[in-house]
This record gives C-alpha cells, structure tokens and sequence, in this order.
C-alpha cells in the first residue's frame, strides 16, 4: 500500500504508527539481542512494507467501537508476517533474492541468522500482543484470546501448515479446492486474524465478530488470489519481490486454474462477499470496505 493509497482514505496514519509501534517494540524487548540474529530481526522488521495488516487491526478496531491506541497489537501482528516473509524466502524454501525492495534476511545477513531470527520472532510477536493489551487495559480473558488467535493464526492449523502445503504442491497440479485450503491457511489465516483481533481488542459483540470473521476470510483468499496475478503481470521493482517466481518453482496458481480474467473475477466476487458480510453484520465501515476492494486493486 503506498503513501497516494493510503492517503485516499487516511491509512497513511495507521501506517505511520503501526511502524512507530515496530521500532519502540524493538528498542523495549531487543536490546539483549546482539549478534547476527538480533540484525536479521531488525532489519527484517523495519523494512517498507503495506503494514496492511497492522492496518486491519486498527480499522476492525475503530470500526467496532475501539477506544484508545491499539498500534502495538498492530505491530505483533506485523511482526508474525515479517517472521513468515524471512522463512518464506529461505533456500529451503521458496529460495527468493528480493523482498520488500532490497536483498531477502537470508542474502543480507546469511541462512542461519535468518533462520535463528524467525524462530526469535514468534514468541516476541507473542510478547507485544501481550504488550498491547496491556496498553489497552483489557482482561486476562481478552488477551487471552488475542494471543490464541495470533498463535493460531501462524501455527500448523494456520500459516505455517500452509506452507508445507505449498511445499509439497510444487510441481503438482492441484484441484482449485487444494490451492484454495493452501491459501486460506497460508495468506489468508492472518489477515483473518488481523480482523478478528481488532475487534476482540474493541470487545465487539458476537455477531460482529461473526461478521468479522467472514470479512477476514473472503480478503484473505482474495488477497492471494491478486498476488497470484501480480506474479505475472508485475515488474520485480512493482512488486519489491521477484516476479515469476510461481511459475518457476511450479506452483499452481490461481491464474493457472481460472485464467487471468477468472482469477480476477474470483477476487472480485470474494471482495464484494467480505463487503457484504459487514452489512449483514451491521457494521458500517467505509475504511473497511475500501480495504476490500483494495486487496484486490493494488498493483503491488
């Protein structure tokens, strides 16, 4: 998400204070961690990035009702997903150069720092979802659950199983069911989680966070989907990550299965299912259906 998007809708804001959230996090909990590892998780955590989830968490929040700054929740989250982009992008893994403009963790700082810092950043993802709770006064109950979902969300039923499901569907054809079980597990789990802490932060009632969980789960899987076609109609400086990179490790795609319109389609459709989901939920957040629709129109 770039600054002319943002702006559109005030996101400029949250992103600004999603990366501020990031660096004091940095300063309180990582000062005892020199060497290698501690670089490799400075530096996979500063870099630009959408902060699209971060940015979820404080529009869910608003939009049911929050009071206060939830930045720090925010960044737990965002620092999960910087956790899974320096795995993701290991030699044993998806083996990519570029992420986020500039060379991977892996490249800049080598495997076994890279690998040391994602197994550093779970629990300290952890540790400022417990952090921001705390900020935000809640319960002993609702930080609970905001650390399970978190918890969840990057664990084997969530991300992380995801992505051995990637793994072992490279250089298979798999059904439009499969690849879509891989990405609502593997993209699609925390941005769902973004959602549904946010409004869990905000103490939204049941139906809302009904409401929220089917928004989080259409976006997710339509999120992907656009990633999928940006892999091959974007430029590497576009994405900040390598382009082609699906069709070189022969992985199924979305545009593989449906064909570029198809895909585009289904985004489409999952866009305005996330839209509709909130209006039957009777939540009425412009900042959320904006988001919907721009997971889907971005061109990075």
């Amino acid at each position: 998400m770039n600054a002319v998007e943002t702006d559109a809708v005030n996101f400029a804001a949250d992103r600004s204070a999603v990366a501020a959230a990031l660096e004091q996090f940095i300063e309180r909990h990582l000062g005892a961690m020199q060497g290698p590892a501690g670089e490799a998780v400075r530096y996979s955590m500063l870099g630009e990035g959408k902060r699209l989830r971060g940015i979820l968490v404080l529009t869910a929040f608003r939009a049911a009702g929050g009071r206060g700054d939830a930045s720090t929740l925010a960044a737990a989250v965002e620092v999960v997903h910087a956790y899974s982009l320096v795995h993701d992008d290991l030699p044993c893994m998806d083996d990519d150069d570029v992420r986020r403009g500039r060379p991977t963790v892996h490249k800049a700082l080598g495997v076994a720092a890279a690998t040391a810092a994602g197994l550093a950043m779970v629990p300290l993802a952890a540790s400022a979802a417990v952090d921001g709770a705390r900020t935000l006064g809640l319960n002993e109950t609702a930080t609970g659950t905001i650390v399970r979902v978190l918890m969840q969300a990057s664990g084997a039923g969530g991300m992380i199983g995801g992505q051995l499901l990637d793994l072992e569907g490279e250089g298979r054809a798999l059904s439009l069911a499969e690849l879509e079980r891989v990405h609502r597990l593997k993209t699609g789990a925390l941005i769902n989680a973004s959602v549904l802490i946010g409004g869990v932060a905000a103490g939204a009632s049941p139906s809302v966070l009904d409401a929220f969980e089917r928004y989080g789960s259409a976006i997710g899987l339509a999120f992907q989907i656009a990633d999928d076609v940006l892999d091959i109609t974007a430029t590497t400086d576009q994405l900040g990550k390598t382009a082609g990179r699906d069709v070189a490790l022969q992985k199924s795609t979305y545009p593989a299965l449906l064909g570029l319109d198809g895909a585009r389609a289904r985004a489409a459709a999952l866009s305005e299912e996330a839209c509709m989901a909130l209006q039957e939920g009777g939540v009425h957040s412009p900042e959320l259906e904006f988001l919907a629709r721009f997971v889907v129109a971005r061109r990075s």
